[in-house]
């Protein structure tokens, strides 16, 4: 059985928040809370998971992504 190594397992991708939730649909709001960002510049590193992805494109006229 082949073993993952941990660098191939946990790719990662860098957010950062460059729009304001204000007059934006509550669940784009929840959206960027979900993410962990809740202000202006704040940037996280998240898993490069299908459901962080997507996450992302619900919001990616908010969002600065880079990969990590």
């Amino acid at each position: 059985m082949a073993k993952k190594t941990a660098a191939a397992a946990a790719t990662t991708v860098k957010v950062t928040q460059i729009g304001s939730p204000i007059g934006r649909p509550a669940d784009q709001e929840a959206t960027l809370i979900g993410l962990g960002l809740n202000k202006l510049h704040r940037s996280r590193e998240l898993e490069n998971t299908p459901a962080v992805r997507g996450m992302i494109a619900k919001v990616r006229h908010l969002l600065h992504v880079e990969e990590a």
